[in-house]
């Protein structure tokens, strides 16, 4: 696990470029108990290994 801080964007981007899978946003949103996907301001993140076997994709209701 890694920490990042950036300046807004979105956690579709986020999963792309950390977890080679942008349809992993949702393990990030998870990790950082986020609801949306689109960050404003300074914002640190938690960033989980990359699992290729993970999925992503909606958040359980």
């Amino acid at each position: 696990m890694q920490t990042i801080t950036i300046a807004g964007g979105n956690l579709f981007q986020i999963a792309a470029q950390y977890l080679n899978d942008a349809t992993q946003w949702i393990r990030i949103a998870e990790l950082n108990n986020l609801s949306d996907p689109m960050l404003s301001g300074v914002v640190t993140l938690l960033i989980p290994d990359p699992d290729p076997n993970a999925t992503g994709g909606i958040a359980p209701q």
